[in-house]
């Protein structure tokens, strides 16, 4: 069955609700009875969007009637906020990653929505960042860009897709661990303007999702990828060594994308969202869809387990929060 249009959904959901019988909050014992909407917190078009109409390709025929539902805005925080407050009866779900559940809450004075409003139901797709240098920086490997850094205080700069985004974070996670090196954070509006200007030589560094497109200018010589930030190396690119082996112990971050819920909804109904999820993410198809953009698909997940990784994001991303004085605008 296709998924569902907005449009079509407002008709599907007005004829639901006049059949007898369908509950008004929902219940675990009949669900789903009526279309699940997944809310996307960006426009249309971008990276969530890649990762969120698979995923309901996939449940229309797993679960039924679902459709996507971009509520941009605030960085994600407006589509976020908008499911936090949604009835918990699992028709009305989230699209949700380490920015929109760990640091806009932990970076925003009057957040509208906490880190534990929802709860986590399965990791759709991890990502690793990598430090990506200008071929004119001498450093073959983490500890080189350290001792370059080091002999040359305030020349280098990084870029990332912006500030508070855990690319950033990495980057000031890099300069505290290597001992408070002085390298400038140029924050860009995405990271194909800050990839434009390393491979033409106007910053030295950035730290950036692992993509098809860094590894091609890698081979070809524009720039140099020194070091990943997954705690194990990356099967599409086993020949780039993690910052772990690199001699920084404690620098580990993967990002992610996964489904979360509002946080009184049923254990049934999250299991059963979560075990739909398992049987499509066993599908070759979609693992080659995320892999071709770059992405991991976890074909292991559970709310257990998703959940621990949203604990350990906050527990690694909180400290350096607190050491640069991060608030968002």
């Amino acid at each position: 069955m296709p998924s569902l249009s907005r449009r079509d959904f407002v008709n599907a959901a007005t004829f639901a609700a006049a059949l007898a019988g369908v509950p008004n909050f929902g219940s675990a014992a009949d669900y789903p009875s009526r279309p699940i909407r997944l809310v996307i917190p960006y426009a249309a078009g971008g990276s969530g969007d890649q990762i969120g109409r698979p995923w309901v390709e996939k449940m229309s025929s797993q679960l039924g009637p679902t459709f996507v539902d971009n509520i941009g805005g605030a960085g994600g925080a407006i589509g976020t906020t908008a499911v936090a407050r949604e009835k918990p009866d699992g028709y009305s779900l989230l699209l949700g990653n380490g920015s929109t559940q760990v640091i806009i809450p932990l970076t925003t004075p009057n957040p509208t929505y906490a880190i534990g409003d929802f709860r986590a139901i399965y990791r759709l797709i991890s990502s690793a960042l990598v430090f990506a240098v200008h071929p004119s920086v001498p450093a073959a490997d983490l500890q080189g860009l350290v001792a370059h850094a080091r002999s040359n205080p305030g020349k280098l700069s990084y870029g990332t897709p912006g500030i508070g985004t855990g690319n950033h974070l990495v980057g000031e996670m890099f300069k505290r661990q290597a001992g408070a090196l002085d390298i400038v954070h140029i924050p860009y509006r995405g990271i194909s303007q800050a990839t434009n200007d390393l491979v033409s030589g106007q910053i030295s560094l950035v730290v950036a999702v692992m993509s098809v497109q860094l590894q091609q200018l890698s081979r070809t010589g524009k720039i140099r990828l020194l070091a990943v930030t997954t705690d194990k190396r990356l099967s599409g690119a086993p020949d780039i060594p993690t910052a772990i082996e690199s001699g920084m112990p404690d620098l580990s971050y993967e990002g992610w994308f996964g489904l979360f819920a509002p946080k009184q909804t049923e254990d049934a109904i999250i299991d059963r969202i979560a075990q739909a999820t398992r049987a499509a993410m066993a599908g070759a198809a979609l693992q080659a869809n995320y892999r071709a953009q770059g992405m991991e698909p976890d074909g292991d997940s559970s709310p257990g387990k998703f959940q621990r990784i949203v604990d350990a994001t906050s527990a690694s991303l909180a400290p350096v929060i607190k050491s640069i004085g991060l608030r968002s605008l």
